[in-house]
């Protein structure tokens, strides 16, 4: 009997092995929807050389980003070249033909050949992210790694996004933080085949994005007097008697959404409106329901001062404000808040309870709605669509508006419902600010409990909705809001990984989603987040 409990011990050991080595051999994060093994490897030395269409623009964004990655990190140069019989070969192949959602592609891994095809350079880049994550960790590091081999396995892979639009937010206007991290924090995106970076850009407690037309709004309202002690839950509160500021420059701004365009990430602002617009009111005043005086915000939370609904100079201001915006932001989406937003000063104001008379409007939820709409239909004119938090239900939807919603899934289900697309962000799953294990060994958070795995575990498609009405969601997004966080590497411990798992959740097919091969290859991935200065958090659950 003794013997016979070895042997079961023993083959299921063997068992779990193989099991276990695809997953450990193969640790991509998201995991693609197809993958073959293969024998063998692929080495990448000084005589691999690159092949590619150089006449698509794109397509040599691409071949850019990999021959920086391997030269910083292996000093080898990927030679450009032309001929087809050349052994050590990396070829990219525009098809035209290949069917599937934008960013399908198919990688190829011989002894001798990488092969990555799409239809599109999009495609292309996910291919090389795939690629990249096959290679050792080394491959990340900003200096010359000696004594790597640098080797990936052979593979066939045929891989595509299950959503279009696969976010990851960050706030900086609680806290703010240079572009240089705005820059990693894009990379990041880049690597996990994430496709857009929401940048909250102005709130109560800070404008900072420069508009040029209205020089205070960053000359007062991109500066706070103090800020908050501890959790703004208990009183009597506490500040630190220290000025605060920080903004960034039109010029910067360009820098940015360049640099997220060479690694095929959208960057989508958020300015928020009618709500959280402390900062923006103290530097005009005018723009409220009382004239103020008003001052930029020193601590967290909801406050009853908003724009005034029922004056024209609002609406010229948002125009101006936004004209410049979409300036500097060539992407499809503004991001216009809505969230958030008290009705306390519109009961009381003249001006705002006369528009609703004027307007036939029902109350204030409905003046909130006027509002959006207003807005929506000046953005249209420019070219952009508007989301939002899923408040901009209340009152009645603007008529091609995006819902982002946050409080739940109920917002995105109503939403789709009326026909209109819909990101998933609910607070349970998707809020990275959140405790993620016991607080009483954690750094200060806002609250709340959301572990890696049920940020993982996350479905964005609800039952509730018909085959027709699933198609409005279009994708997730996970959300870091800075309240309680001052600077970069608390950001990285933050949403790492938890962002890697909700990059599983918007990329990968939910059928192919498994925790335990997810955590596996986490484990091997971690190494490269290590390479990258990545200051994530260590635990597994």
């Amino acid at each position: 009997m003794k013997n016979e409990n070895l042997l079961f011990l023993f083959i299921f050991a063997s068992l779990l092995l193989t099991q276990c080595a695809p997953t450990q051999k193969y640790s991509i994060i998201p995991a693609p929807k197809q993958l073959t093994p293969a024998d063998g490897f692929f080495t990448l030395d000084t005589a691999t050389v690159i092949e590619f269409p150089k006449e698509d623009k794109d397509v040599v964004l691409v071949v850019d980003f990999l021959k920086n990655l391997v030269m910083q990190s292996s000093g080898i140069l990927l030679k450009e070249e032309s001929s087809s019989v050349h052994s050590g070969k990396i070829s990219f192949v525009l098809d035209a033909k290949m069917a599937g959602p934008e960013g399908h592609y198919k990688l190829n891994i011989s002894p001798d050949k990488v092969e990555i095809i799409s239809a599109s350079a999009l495609g292309l880049f996910y291919g090389v992210q795939t690629f990249r994550q096959l290679l050792p960790p080394q491959i990340e590091s900003r200096q010359i790694v000696n004594n790597i081999e640098w080797k990936a396995p052979c593979v066939q892979i045929d891989d595509e996004p299950r959503f279009r639009y696969r976010g990851l937010h960050l706030d900086v206007a609680r806290h703010f933080f240079p572009v240089s991290f705005i820059k990693k924090y894009i990379d990041l995106i880049a690597l996990h085949k994430m496709n857009t970076f929401h940048w909250h850009l102005t709130e109560d407690q800070g404008w900072r994005i420069e508009i040029k037309k209205y020089p205070l709004l960053t000359r007062v309202g991109a500066q706070r007097d103090e800020t908050l002690i501890g959790h703004g839950h208990y009183k009597p509160y506490r500040f630190d008697g220290k000025p605060y500021g920080g903004y960034y420059t039109q010029e910067e701004v360009k820098e940015v959404v360049k640099y997220a365009r060479s690694r095929f990430v959208s960057v989508i602002p958020e300015i928020e409106m009618p709500g959280h617009s402390l900062a923006a009111l103290a530097a005009y005043p005018e723009l409220g329901c009382t004239g103020g005086p008003y001052k930029v915000a020193t601590r967290w939370g909801i406050f009853k001062d908003v724009y005034c609904a029922g004056n024209e100079k609002v609406f010229e201001f948002m125009e101006n404000v936004l004209s410049e915006v979409v300036e500097l932001f060539p992407g499809k989406y503004i991001h216009i808040g809505g969230d958030e937003c008290p009705k306390d000063q519109w009961k009381l104001c003249p001006k705002c309870q006369a528009r609703i008379k004027a307007e036939g409007l029902k109350d204030e939820h409905e003046l909130q709605s006027y509002f959006i709409k207003r807005i929506e239909k000046f953005l249209l004119t420019k070219g952009r669509n508007i989301i939002g938090w899923d408040e901009i239900l209340e009152g009645g939807l603007a008529p091609k508006a995006t819902v982002m919603s946050w409080r739940g899934i109920k917002g995105g289900i109503e939403a789709a419902k009326q026909k209109h697309e819909v990101i998933m962000s609910p607070v349970s799953h998707c809020y990275l600010n959140f405790y993620q294990s016991d607080p009483k060994g954690e750094m200060l958070a806002i609250g709340g409990f959301t572990t890696l795995k049920k940020s993982y575990s996350f479905e964005p498609v609800p039952q509730e909705l018909s085959t027709d009405e699933q198609k409005y969601i279009v994708g997730v997004q996970g959300n870091v809001w800075t309240e309680y966080i001052i600077i970069p590497e608390h950001v990285e411990y933050m949403a790492f990984p938890r962002a890697c798992a909700l990059a599983e959740v918007g990329w990968t097919a939910k059928e192919k989603k498994d925790w335990d091969s997810f955590q596996l290859r986490l484990d091997k991935h971690k190494l490269r987040l290590a390479e990258l200065f990545v200051n994530f958090f260590p635990g597994k659950k």
